[in-house]
């Protein structure tokens, strides 16, 4: 596989990925070269120079996964990925550190207006009484966005005795309490907080979200800070607001066309404090994002889940932590019973019981549905489409849960109904190693890899030694074998772990058998 990096990333990332793939490292691309040679490339590492539009995605015939080695993903058009069925991730938290500390630097300069006193210090003059400042203790601080950086900044400025109010409407008012923090909404936080710092991605409902209607409730003598995304404030209007006084100072790391407009108001401001987008720029951040997309891309390209995809469900960490384990297992089970089920597929029921119950188990449940439809779609299937592909094909998927488990502590079973019947496949854990414990009611124990041929027979001598001996003859090789009876009276099922694929004439042969109801062989390697 190849991977393209088409902006400055860190070493320590690119050595990564060298590893495993062939890296190349083109800078600076036309927009219409990188469309020229994007099908060349199975992933693409940006930061926030290249811009993946619609018209690069569409050209990207092999492309599985971009990476932005940072956090927002505002030059990609996700939705179009999405729609393709690849995934975009991104490193929220490599550089959450260098964005907080930035923050607090710039409140902090903004307080005590060091930039505009350090240049008439540069320019040969004395103006001690022109840059009175604001001490930050005891003065409220108004945090909209209480995500890593937005939590990182309020527990710091509490360390500075600043009594911190925020708004988030994903986080839960008893969490907040808990960090010392009170949740409130924007308008009650406008007309209390003497500082307010940004710490939300730019989307439709937060783009101008301080406007002119905004700064006409918040506190007079207000201070802004905006080390987020450029676009979440008007920025006319902040200029405004500043000139009329207002507002009595600004803050602003991120603009909404960067590199910075020449005419930009906010460049006219004596009140202001401006940086280039710099809320990243440290060493370590850069080398934590590229190492942390280096992980992702690879996880994305070996079919795996991805923690920090922006386009499917992210997994909490203490979430991963349980469900982990599983994921191989619930794919290799899609693929057993795909292989099991006749006719169309109408539905998909997964059942988990006990301690894995109380988890989120949505991911699971998209790597069950990819090993399901992997074995009979010709498209590249991940967590990204598998859901969607699903869908569009009629197949309802439903999840159930049950903190009840007789056997086993944890076991997941998947039923698959189609127009001729339904077939049941369970598993579970042995340790870190997942294992088929139930085919169609026959309980087995079957490690999930490689080659399984199933052979429902009639109950009679002699059964397993003739496929026995067409596998021998044909050289194949059995690793493990258990029979049993099956729900219906009179007849058995024989499983067999075989070392090898099984040709399509030797499998012919075994069906051809009197008494063989139906030989199977499931291929879990394709899975």
């Amino acid at each position: 596989m190849k991977i393209l990096v088409s902006d400055p990333v860190s070493a320590a990332g690119i050595e990564i990925l060298q590893k495993e793939f062939t890296v190349d490292i083109k800078l600076k691309l036309p927009p219409e070269e990188l469309i020229r040679i994007i099908p060349e490339y199975d992933a693409l590492v940006v930061r926030s120079e290249t811009k993946v539009t619609k018209a690069v995605i569409e050209a990207a015939n092999k492309l599985k996964a971009i990476g932005r080695a940072g956090v927002g993903v505002d030059n990609i058009d996700v939705e179009a990925a999405t729609q393709k069925g690849i995934i975009v991730l991104n490193a929220p938290e490599g550089n959450t550190i260098a964005a907080t500390e930035h923050t607090m630097a710039m409140m902090l300069a903004l307080a005590r207006n060091i930039p505009q006193a350090h240049q008439t210090m540069k320019e040969g003059k004395w103006e001690r009484g022109k840059f009175m400042g604001v001490e930050m203790r005891g003065k409220t601080l108004g945090i909209l966005g209480l995500g890593r950086i937005g939590t990182g900044v309020a527990k710091r400025a509490m360390a500075m005795e600043m009594e911190v109010i925020a708004y988030d409407p994903f986080i839960n008012a008893d969490h907040a309490r808990n960090l010392g923090i009170e949740l409130m909404e924007v308008d009650e936080i406008l007309t209390k907080a003497d500082f307010i710092t940004l710490h939300l991605p730019l989307t439709p409902e937060t783009k101008n979200l301080l406007n002119k209607e905004a700064f006409a409730k918040v506190k007079s003598g207000v201070r802004i800070i905006n080390c987020a995304r450029g676009g979440v404030i008007n920025e006319a209007d902040l200029a405004e607001a500043v000139e009329q006084g207002k507002v009595a100072g600004i803050a602003v790391d991120v603009f909404e066309k960067e590199p910075i407009n020449p005419e930009n108001p906010l460049l006219k401001l004596e009140k202001a404090v401006l940086t280039p987008h710099l809320g990243a720029s440290t060493a370590e951040a850069q080398v934590g994002v590229a190492v942390d997309v280096a992980h992702g891309i690879i996880a994305a390209l070996r079919g795996e889940p991805v923690m920090t995809a922006v386009n499917m469900a992210p997994i909490p960490a203490h979430v991963l932590k349980v469900v982990r384990p599983y994921f191989e297992l619930a794919e290799k089970m899609g693929c057993l019973a795909v292989h099991l089920a006749d006719g169309r597929i109408n539905s998909v029921d997964i059942e988990y019981n006990g301690e894995i119950s109380q988890v989120d188990t949505k991911m699971l449940t998209t790597a069950l549905v990819k090993g399901l439809l992997n074995p009979i779609l010709q498209e590249s299937i991940n967590y990204v489409n598998a859901p969607g592909l699903a869908k569009a094909r009629g197949i309802k998927v439903k999840e159930i849960r049950s903190k009840e488990s007789a056997d086993f502590a944890n076991l997941i079973t998947v039923r698959v109904r189609t127009d001729k019947g339904e077939h049941m496949v369970a598993g579970t854990l042995f340790g870190q190693e997942g294992r088929i414990v139930l085919i169609d009611g026959y309980r087995v124990d079957v490690a999930a890899r490689g080659w399984l041929l199933l052979g429902p027979h009639l109950d009679q001598p002699g059964m397993v030694g003739k496929v026995g001996t067409i596998l021998g003859e044909a050289n194949v090789n059995i690793a493990g074998m258990q029979v049993g009876r099956t729900e219906t009276a009179g007849t058995n099922i024989m499983v067999m772990s075989v070392e090898a694929d099984v040709p399509t004439p030797v499998m012919l042969k075994i069906k051809a058998i009197d008494g063989i109801l139906g030989a199977k062989l499931v291929n879990f390697n394709a899975g």
